[in-house]
């Protein structure tokens, strides 16, 4: 049966048909009414057809993490029940198409022939036939509370009701299926229309027949269910302004607030979007009243993007590309220049299944190795991962800080989970970053001289000139160079300039926070110790709230920055860590050998 203390509802349908807004109507109104709201969205690689699904989970405390199985599935057609059934918790509510005819499961072309066999061997052993009639018996065996909806019937109403064709009100199948189940759970129609119109702003007849639809849903519903079926968590009384968003919005709003002038991309799931978001929105309010936002450039190919990011990074504006796992591979010589250059520049790596063109819209953290090493040679970066929505935006402007501070290039990691994480949040606050510019290069008046822009100093970072400055000239070049950037093969100056470069690292670990290099959460004096990055660090801080309520004692590190790793800082947790749990989504436990290399443990 269902958590009290939250309810998992799921949408299922065909790619390309609505589920994703439909599922986003549903949050939205959700978060109307004060709910704490945290969704998953899955999704094949093609753009039309195979089936996609939307998890939505509601709470009355902040939540890190999605249910796996639901209280509530809806869906309207029979691949997605079927694909569904033996998730839907026990007891648990499903919505489906009363007016579909009976189906074979063979007949479901895109049923995968792995999930088929297994199905028709589960209903063979339950003597049902495999067909959707057997799964919906099979459903009613488990107790699951089946509510069969005349879609096509309430489709007709609303078609004959606006005087449309039905293929016009085709669309609004989602609408419907959203508000029955809405109903069921007790959200009001208010909260549904007052979502549906925020979604489909400016679209006045989508809104028109919306509308509608949740009438006819809604009346259906009460009429027909028992309502409430399930008690929904409590609204917060008082949550003040909040956001629902996910992670490539976050970090879109966190380079904006950061002052970023230009950004490059060439199209790759899942970062585009937070490139298109940018797009949509690169005037933006500044401090003195006048707009102002970034350059968005889309590229021919990923070295372009990383090549024109570094040069507009030279001449002194805040510059980042995004990618995901695939371009971040063909980034990799552009990179090194960065890094010969001492570029400040910002890599936003947006993870996914690889190798190759792998999972393109399935989730992985498998590019922790790849972002620590990759490029040929040895130069220095910065490397921190985000583990939230809310993170995501204050980890997006500290990037920049970064960059500019140690004048080198930062690879902000994230990953496919967290860009489908639509998540209730507080309004970000500005006011707690904190612009660093670094260290500038300051000719004296009436000058006109050659910049010692590879100066070497203690520190390892060099005042920096930048292109176009006046009275200010420099090389750059992607072999070795002397202080003044002229190329050089003397043994002397190579390996001062390798240690000139590799002290900034030296000197970021000792003076960056403890905080802005790991959270500690939970008992901070127990042994069992878990330890993780990135957005598994979510389903992490889920595991540590139910093993506190076993009376398990119990500490979760997040480790932010992972390079420099700051393996100082663990030792303690790490010496009397026992057992230590390290939980990481890939296959060869890459924070764990990373974990391993640094510290031993």
């Amino acid at each position: 049966m269902h958590n009290e203390n939250r309810v998992s509802w799921r949408l299922g349908g065909p790619q390309g048909k609505g589920v994703d807004k439909s599922a986003t109507l549903f949050a939205h109104a959700c978060a109307r009414q004060g709910m704490e709201v945290f969704c998953r969205r899955e999704y094949h690689s093609n753009i039309m057809g195979r089936h996609s699904y939307f998890d939505v989970t509601l709470g009355s405390v902040p939540l890190s993490c999605h249910d796996e199985f639901p209280d509530v599935m809806v869906t309207f057609e029979a691949e997605a029940f079927c694909r569904h059934l033996n998730s839907i918790k026990a007891g648990g509510h499903m919505f489906h198409a009363g007016d579909e005819e009976e189906r074979e499961l063979a007949a479901l072309g895109y049923l995968d022939a792995r999930l088929r066999n297994d199905l028709e061997d589960q209903l063979q052993q339950a003597g049902l036939p495999a067909t959707t009639a057997g799964m919906l018996e099979l459903a009613h065996r488990r107790k699951i509370h089946l509510h069969a909806i005349p879609y096509r019937q309430m489709l007709s109403a609303l078609a004959d009701e606006l005087g449309m064709p039905s293929r016009r009100v085709a669309p609004a199948i989602n609408t419907l299926a959203v508000t029955v189940s809405a109903t069921l759970l007790g959200i009001s129609r208010e909260s549904l229309s007052g979502a549906m119109e925020r979604i489909f702003a400016g679209q006045e007849e989508v809104v028109e027949m919306n509308h509608r639809a949740i009438d006819i849903a809604h009346d259906h519903a009460q009429a027909h269910l028992d309502l409430p079926a399930i008690r929904l968590p409590e609204g917060q009384q008082e949550t003040g302004k909040r956001l629902l968003l996910n992670a490539t919005q976050s970090v879109a709003l966190g380079k904006l607030a950061a002052g970023m002038g230009f950004q490059t991309y060439y199209p790759i799931s899942p970062a585009t979007d937070e490139s298109t978001f940018l797009e949509a929105h690169n005037r933006v309010p500044l401090a003195g009243g006048e707009t102002g936002g970034p350059l968005l450039l889309q590229v021919e190919d990923e070295l372009a993007a990383i090549n024109m990011a570094s040069g507009a990074a030279l001449t002194g504006a805040r510059c980042a590309t995004a990618t995901s796992g695939p371009g971040f591979s063909l980034m990799t010589e552009g990179l090194g220049w960065a890094g010969m250059n001492e570029v400040p520049l910002v890599i936003t790596l947006y993870q996914r299944g690889g190798p190759s063109t792998g999972l393109p819209t399935r989730t992985d953290q498998g590019d922790l190795q790849t972002a620590l090493y990759g490029g040929h040679g040895e130069f220095p970066r910065m490397v921190l991962a985000s583990g939230d929505v809310e993170n995501a935006f204050y980890d997006a402007a500290q990037a920049f800080d970064y960059a500019e501070r140690y004048q080198l290039p930062v690879i902000h990691l994230l990953d496919k989970v967290l860009t489908s994480t639509l998540q209730t949040v507080p309004v970000f606050d500005p006011s707690k970053l904190q612009i660093d510019r670094g260290m500038r290069f300051a000719p004296e008046a009436g000058e006109v001289k050659a910049a010692p822009r590879f100066g070497v100093t203690e520190s390892g970072i060099s005042p920096r000139p930048v292109l176009g400055q006046k009275g200010v000239h420099c090389w750059t070049t992607g072999v070795e160079h002397s202080e003044a950037g002229q190329v050089s093969e003397d043994p002397v100056v190579r390996e001062r300039m390798m240690e000139k470069r590799a002290r900034k690292l030296d000197m970021a670990a000792r003076e960056i926070p403890t905080h802005e290099k790991l959270r500690i959460h939970g008992d901070e004096a127990a042994d069992l110790t878990l330890l993780s990055w990135g957005s598994s660090s979510g389903a992490m801080l889920d595991a540590l709230e139910r093993l506190r309520e076993q009376g398990t004692r119990t500490r979760a590190v997040q480790v932010r920055l992972l390079w420099p790793f700051p393996g100082a800082e663990l030792e303690e947790c790490l010496h009397s860590a026992s057992p230590l749990v390290v939980l990481e989504n890939d296959y060869s436990g890459q924070l764990n050998a990373l974990l391993r290399q640094q510290t031993g443990r």
